[in-house]
């Protein structure tokens, strides 16, 4: 029993999705339309997205860009937006997830060499505005977070269209993003620089595997080609699997499998519920014309996977639901689900400053997510 509700914390969002599919199933039996509800396309360039970024992230080579690109800063304005900006575009092709887990942690490493007083001022800020920015960056791409690639793949878009729509919100969110390490760093002054490179000190890393580093990048390319559909996905599946079988098994076990069943378990209770008429004829009539508000409501409460997976069952405009849902990871905590990654961190280097944090965090999600509503607003 203690196992169990230790499990259900650990991944509350699979536990609430298992029991959805579960309790669905009674009013549909399982029969042979259940195979239909999975959407095997995305599950299979997930994976393969999933196991070539634990791969590239277990090689440390993240960590050695964002340390290539310190060694330019000269200042606190400089250190702040390296900091904020390796999230925010780099959450554009390793997705949010893994831009936090990776960088998240190094910013506590370079903060840590600051004096006592630049640190406290910095450090709940910028840990905020990254996560933030992991958010926003990874909503330009198909490959910045999971519930973008599922939609794409149902849109029928082109990249190009695909970008086209979520670039006015990007450009924005950089504007927002700019302007407030603009405002964070007021006054501030030159920083010192030590000997392991400027904040850092030497690193004690493990050594890269140049051969795993060329395969991962080489599989990266042929996930791409699936996504823009010029490859067809079961030989991008079948590549990945095979390569880090033989070269790199070891990150097979460093995939997000609960994401995995969390989608499966999704579309099995959406498929359900479709099939009962009465309550998908009322959801949608709920959300014809009100996509992108009811999306970002969704979000709030289930995070933008789930409600992406869930309204995108129930109306044709995938393009509203694209807009509503990579905007709806802005709000609550659990809005983006990757936001938690940061929270954690915070509780365990910061214990003292998780109130404020949390504080910090929604009073600067809410301000950024009005400001993009009334972008859209007024590109509506």
């Amino acid at each position: 029993m203690t196992k169990l509700i230790r499990f259900i914390k650990q991944e509350a969002v699979l536990s609430v999705a298992a029991v959805l599919a579960l309790l669905s199933a009674f009013f549909v039996p399982p029969d042979g339309a259940y195979l239909g509800y999975i959407d095997f396309r995305t599950l299979a360039i997930l994976f393969s997205l999933m196991t070539v970024m634990a791969g590239l992230r277990q090689q440390g080579i993240f960590d050695r860009m964002g340390r290539a690109l310190l060694a330019l800063t000269g200042s606190t304005l400089q250190l702040v937006l390296v900091l904020v900006g390796l999230c925010f575009f780099g959450s554009m092709f390793i997705t949010n997830d893994v831009s936090l887990l990776t960088f998240v942690p190094f910013t506590f490493v370079v903060l840590n060499s600051l004096s006592a007083e630049a640190r406290e001022k910095l450090i709940l800020p910028v840990v905020c505005m990254q996560t933030i920015a992991a958010n926003l960056g990874s909503m330009l791409t198909p490959i910045g977070n999971p519930q973008n690639l599922y939609l794409y793949g149902r849109s029928g878009m082109g990249m190009g269209a695909f970008v086209a729509l979520m670039l006015p919100y990007t450009l924005a969110s950089l504007a927002l993003l700019a302007g407030w390490a603009v405002w964070l760093c007021r006054g501030g002054s030159p920083v010192r620089k030590g000997t392991g490179g400027p904040f850092l000190a030497p690193q004690q890393s493990v050594a890269a595997d140049g051969r795993i580093i060329w395969m991962d990048a080489a599989l990266f390319v042929v996930c791409l080609l699936a996504v823009v559909r010029v490859l067809p996905y079961p030989v991008a599946f079948g590549a990945v699997l095979a390569a880090t079988l033989l070269a790199d098994r070891a990150t097979l076990g460093r995939v997000d499998y609960s994401l995995l069943l969390t989608f499966v378990a999704f579309f099995v209770f959406i498929g359900n519920l479709g099939r009962v008429e009465a309550f998908s004829d009322w959801l949608r009539q709920i959300i014809a014309g009100r996509e992108v508000l009811v999306a970002v409501l969704a979000s709030q409460v289930t995070s933008n996977v789930p409600a992406a997976l869930l309204l995108s069952g129930f109306t044709q405009d995938v393009q509203a639901l694209i807009i509503g849902t990579n905007l709806g990871g802005l709000g609550t905590l659990i809005a983006s689900m990757a936001s938690l990654i940061s929270y954690r961190q915070i509780a365990r280097e910061e214990p003292a400053g998780k109130g404020r944090y949390f504080a910090l965090f929604t009073l600067s999600n809410l301000l950024f997510l009005a400001v993009l509503l009334a972008l859209w607003a007024i590109l509506a």
